[in-house]
C-alpha cells in the first residue's frame, strides 16, 4: 500500500496530470482515430445565404476517383429527424424544423446540401466540385430590426414571421413609476457583434458500426457526450442503448462543442447506411461557416438614478440574433443574461424584454460566458456613462450602489439569491495593485498638455451565475434537462482509486482537480487517483461540461461520493478493529480507535479486506465503492473587479493595453495554478471581443471574415502581461465552497477595455466606439467628434433631466 498523505491537496498548485501526454504528442484527438475500413465524409455547403434548391445531382461525384457514395439531403431525409432545441423559452416560441442537411431550401451560407464519401479525405473533398446544384436566389434576412417589419422576407416562410419569441421579466416596482421620479435617465444602444469560436482542435466525428449487434460507437470532439448520445438517438432513430459516445482528448470548446451538430447525425446516418466506419473533420474555414457563432445582439439600455447617484431602475430591451435555426440552447442564451443585467447593484425596478429574431446567418448558441458577458458589458458601460453625467468617479458610483458584504445572502432585483460575496474587498485590492490614483493623475497631466497618445482607465465590476443548476429552476425556465451531476468512486484492491465523473473536460484540468478532491477526502496519495471521463459506457451518468458547472456541481459529486466510501469503509474498519463506529477517528486515510492509536487500519487496507471479503460485517456487500448525484440548491456567484489602462494614439487610432489587473473571487480554490490559467484565457477572449474579433457578412449574407486572415484572433504577442489576484468568500451552495471560474475572465474583461478606450477619448468628444474597437473605428469616432465639435454619441446616446424623462 502507498504511504499515507498528511498535506492537504485542495489549495495546492499541482501541475496538471493531463499535460504529459498532451505535450509529448500522445493525444487521442478524434481526427487521430483510424479504424479498419474507414471512409471519409465531405460536405458540400451552400454558397448562398438563402435559396431554393431547384435541382441537385450527386451522380457526377460517384464517377470521381476513390468515391464510394454520395447523397443529397433528400436521399438521407428518411433516416434523419430534426436537430434538437432543448430550450423552448416560451410556450408560443416559433420552432422550425432543422434538418441536418437541407432538402428544399438553404437558409445560411454554409448550410449542408450534399455529402460525398470516399476512401480518403482529399478524394472526398475533390469530388464535391462534381456535385451539380441549381439554386433559386431568395432575399437574405440580415438586419435584426428590418427582419421584424411586416413586409420583411421570411427565413421560414411556413412560420409567417421572423420573430422567434418575446421573453419578458419585470421585477420590483413598475419601471415607469421609478423613471418618473428619477433626476437622471440615460439611454444607450450597444451592439454585441457576432463572434466565431476558435477552439484549437476543429470539430471531428468518427462513427464505427458493430454490425453483429447493431451498435455504434461515436467518437466526437464534444463537450457533451451524454447529451449527444440522447439526442443522436432521437434524431437518427438508433436506440440509445445501442449508442456509445466517447469524447476522447478534446482541444478546447468555449461553448462551440456544447452542441448536437448536423455533421454528427450525418456521419451516423451514413455509417448506418453503408455499414462502414465514417470520419468527418472540418477544415478551419468550414468551421467558420458551420460551427455555431456567439453573441449577435442589439441592446437598448436605459438607467434611472437620483442626482446623488443612487440607482432607481434599469430597463433592457434586446434583439437577439438566432441565426437561421434554433440549435441546442440557442433561444436560452440571452435569457441566461437576463438575470445578470442588474449585476452587483441595488435598485428598485428592473424591466427586461428579449426578442429572438431569425436571420439567414449561421445559427448562434453558447460562447464562453453565454449571455452573461453581454449583460455585464451593458451595465458596466452605462454605469460609466452615468458616472460622467453625474460628475462622479466611476469607482465611486459603483461603491454607492453595490450590495454590501454584510448583506449576504442577498436576493437581487432580478430574483436570484446571491449567497456570498465581498465586492469592497475585491475592488480595494484591485485598485491598490493597479495604482489607480497614480494613473488618474498621469491621465490629467496628459489631457492638460494635449498629448497625441491619450491614457484611458476602464473599470468593470461583475458577478455571474454559473454552475448551471438546480433542476427545478431549469424546469421553470423551460429547459429540457436537469442541472444534476454524477460521480462514483471505485476503491481497487491494491489501494488505488478510480474516480468516474459525468463531467467531460476539454482543457479545464478535471483530472488534476478531481484527484486533489478525492485525495483529501480519502486520504490517499494524489498519484494513486485516476479519473475516468468522457465515455458513456465507462461513465454512464452525467450532464457534461459547460457554464462553469464542472467543479461546483461535478466536483461536489466527487466529494460526496468519496465521503460515502469513507463511511462504508468505517463499517468494515469498526468490525476489524472490534470497535464501535462512533469510537473511530479517520485522519489522513487511516481509521484508528480513540485512545488506542496503535489499533489502526488504512482505507487502502480496508479496500483489500473488502475485496477478499473474508471477514466483513454480516449482511454487508463486498464493496466500499460509492456513487453520488448532486442537484444543487443554487447557482454559484463568482465576482470581481477588473481594471484596464490603455494608451490610444489619436493620430492612428491604435489602442495599446498598458496594464491589466483582475481580482476575482471564485470561492475556495482547488488548484491556484489552474484558476490563474482559466482567468488568463478568459481575459484574452474578452479582450479579443473588445479589440479584434467580428464575424462580418456582406449584403447578400456571405461571411467575408471566413478565415484567420480575415477574422482576427489575438495571439500571446498581442496581449499584455496580466496581474491577477483573488479574494475568497466561500460559496455556501456546495461542500467545496467553490465558485465557477471558467468564464469569469471573459465576462469581466470586455467592458473594462472598452470603458478604458472611451475614457481616453472622452475629452476629445467621443462617447462611444463600436466593438471591435479597431484602429479604423477609433479614428472614425475621433473624426466624427471633431466634425460635430463636441460629441460622437449620436441619436442612440442621450441623457434626460427628470422633467424631460417624465414628459
Amino acid at each position: 500500500m502507498s504511504d499515507q498523505v498528511t498535506e492537504r491537496e485542495v489549495g495546492r498548485s499541482r501541475p496538471r496530470k493531463e499535460d504529459a501526454h498532451l505535450v509529448t504528442g500522445q493525444t487521442t484527438w478524434t481526427d487521430n482515430i483510424d479504424v479498419h475500413g474507414l471512409l471519409h465524409l465531405a460536405i458540400l455547403r451552400s454558397p448562398m445565404a438563402h435559396a431554393r434548391i431547384r435541382r441537385i445531382d450527386v451522380s457526377p461525384a460517384l464517377e470521381q476517383p476513390g468515391v464510394v457514395a454520395a447523397f443529397s439531403g433528400r436521399d438521407l431525409a428518411a433516416g434523419l429527424g430534426s436537430l434538437p432545441c432543448a430550450w423552448p423559452v416560451t410556450e408560443d416560441m416559433v420552432l422550425p424544423d432543422h434538418p441536418p442537411i437541407a432538402v428544399d431550401e438553404v437558409r445560411y451560407a454554409g448550410d449542408p446540401v450534399a455529402v460525398v464519401v470516399a476512401r480518403d479525405r482529399y478524394a472526398a473533398a475533390d469530388a464535391l466540385e462534381a456535385v451539380e446544384v441549381d439554386y433559386e436566389h431568395l432575399p437574405p434576412v440580415l438586419d435584426l430590426e428590418a427582419a421584424l417589419a411586416e413586409d420583411a422576407p421570411l427565413v421560414h416562410s411556413d412560420k409567417g414571421t421572423n420573430r422567434c419569441y418575446v421573453w419578458p421579466l419585470a421585477t420590483g416596482e413598475e419601471y415607469p413609476a421609478v423613471r418618473h421620479r428619477a433626476d437622471v435617465v440615460l439611454r444607450r444602444r450597444y451592439v454585441q457583434q457576432r463572434l466565431i469560436p476558435n477552439a484549437m482542435e476543429p470539430r471531428s466525428v468518427v462513427v464505427t458500426p458493430l454490425a453483429a449487434s447493431g451498435e455504434y460507437t461515436v467518437h466526437s470532439a464534444t463537450q457533451i457526450p451524454h447529451i449527444l448520445r440522447i439526442m443522436l438517438a432521437m434524431v437518427t432513430g438508433v436506440p440509445e442503448h445501442k449508442l456509445r459516445v466517447i469524447a476522447p482528448d478534446v482541444g478546447g470548446g468555449f461553448g462551440s462543442k456544447l452542441q448536437v451538430y448536423g455533421e454528427e447525425a450525418l456521419a451516423l446516418a451514413v455509417a448506418r447506411r453503408l455499414g462502414r466506419p465514417v470520419k468527418w473533420t472540418e477544415s478551419r474555414s468550414e468551421g467558420y461557416l458551420a460551427t455555431h457563432h456567439g453573441r449577435g445582439m442589439i441592446q437598448d439600455v436605459e438607467i434611472a438614478a437620483t442626482r446623488e447617484g443612487r440607482l432607481l431602475g434599469l430597463k433592457v430591451d434586446l434583439l437577439a440574433d438566432m441565426g437561421a435555426y434554433l440549435m441546442l440552447v440557442t433561444p436560452g442564451i440571452p435569457i441566461l443574461g437576463a438575470f445578470m443585467y442588474p449585476a452587483i447593484y441595488k435598485m428598485d425596478a428592473y424591466d427586461f424584454t428579449c426578442t429572438g429574431v431569425f436571420t439567414t446567418r449561421t445559427p448562434t448558441d453558447a460562447y464562453r460566458g453565454a449571455g452573461r458577458p453581454e449583460a455585464t458589458y451593458a451595465i458596466e458601460r452605462i454605469m460609466d456613462e452615468l458616472a460622467v453625467e453625474l460628475g462622479l468617479d466611476p469607482v465611486e458610483l459603483r461603491r454607492r450602489n453595490w450590495i454590501g458584504h454584510e448583506e449576504f445572502p442577498y436576493t437581487a432585483i432580478a430574483g436570484l439569491t446571491y449567497d456570498s460575496g465581498n465586492y469592497e474587498a475585491a475592488t480595494d485590492k484591485a485598485l491598490a495593485l493597479f495604482g489607480y490614483d497614480e494613473l488618474r493623475a498621469e491621465q490629467r497631466k496628459r489631457n492638460e498638455s494635449g498629448e497625441t497618445v491619450r491614457l484611458g482607465i476602464g473599470v468593470s465590476t461583475y458577478t455571474e451565475m454559473c454552475g448551471l443548476a438546480p433542476s427545478r429552476v431549469l424546469r421553470d425556465l423551460r429547459y429540457a434537462a436537469g442541472g444534476w451531476e454524477a460521480a462514483s468512486i471505485r476503491m481497487l484492491p491494491t489501494g488505488k482509486v478510480e474516480v468516474v465523473t459525468g463531467t467531460s473536460p476539454h482543457g479545464q484540468g478535471h483530472v488534476t482537480c478531481w484527484s486533489q478532491i478525492a485525495s483529501d477526502v480519502l486520504g490517499v496519495p494524489f498519484e494513486d487517483v485516476e479519473v475516468v471521463h468522457g465515455d458513456t459506457r465507462a461513465a454512464p451518468q452525467g450532464m457534461d461540461t459547460y457554464g462553469s458547472r464542472s467543479l461546483v456541481v461535478g466536483g461536489a459529486a466527487v466529494h460526496h461520493a468519496a465521503e460515502k466510501v469513507v463511511e462504508k469503509a468505517r463499517k468494515v474498519a469498526a468490525h476489524l478493529l472490534e470497535a464501535s463506529e462512533d469510537d473511530l477517528e479517520f485522519t489522513h486515510g487511516v481509521f484508528s480507535v480513540k485512545g488506542s492509536p496503535e489499533a489502526r487500519r488504512s482505507i487502502q487496507e480496508i479496500a483489500f479486506e473488502t475485496f477478499s471479503s473474508h471477514d466483513l460485517p454480516d449482511g454487508m456487500e463486498p464493496t466500499i465503492n460509492a456513487e453520488h448525484l448532486v442537484d444543487p440548491d443554487n447557482f454559484s456567484y463568482p465576482h470581481g473587479t477588473h481594471l484596464c489602462a490603455v494608451e490610444v494614439d489619436t493620430e492612428t487610432g491604435r489602442t495599446t493595453i498598458r496594464s491589466y489587473v483582475s481580482v476575482d473571487d471564485v470561492g475556495r480554490v482547488v488548484n491556484p495554478m489552474i484558476v490563474e490559467g482559466q482567468v488568463h484565457g478568459g481575459i484574452a477572449q474578452g479582450i479579443a471581443q473588445a479589440l479584434y474579433e467580428e464575424a462580418v457578412y456582406d449584403d447578400e449574407g456571405n461571411l467575408v471574415s471566413g478565415t484567420m486572415a480575415d477574422y482576427l484572433v489575438p495571439s500571446a504577442a498581442d496581449l499584455p502581461a496580466f496581474v491577477t489576484d483573488r479574494t475568497e468568500t466561500p460559496a455556501t451552495s456546495n461542500p467545496l465552497g467553490a465558485k465557477g471560474v471558467g468564464e469569469a475572465g471573459t465576462i469581466a474583461s470586455t467592458p473594462a477595455v472598452v470603458n478604458a478606450i472611451v475614457d481616453a477619448l472622452r475629452p476629445l468628444g467621443v462617447s462611444e466606439v463600436a466593438m471591435p474597437c479597431t484602429p479604423q473605428r477609433v479614428w472614425e469616432a475621433l473624426r466624427a467628434a471633431r466634425s460635430d465639435g463636441h460629441s460622437s454619441g449620436g441619436p442612440t446616446a442621450s441623457a434626460e433631466s427628470a422633467k424631460e424623462a417624465s414628459a
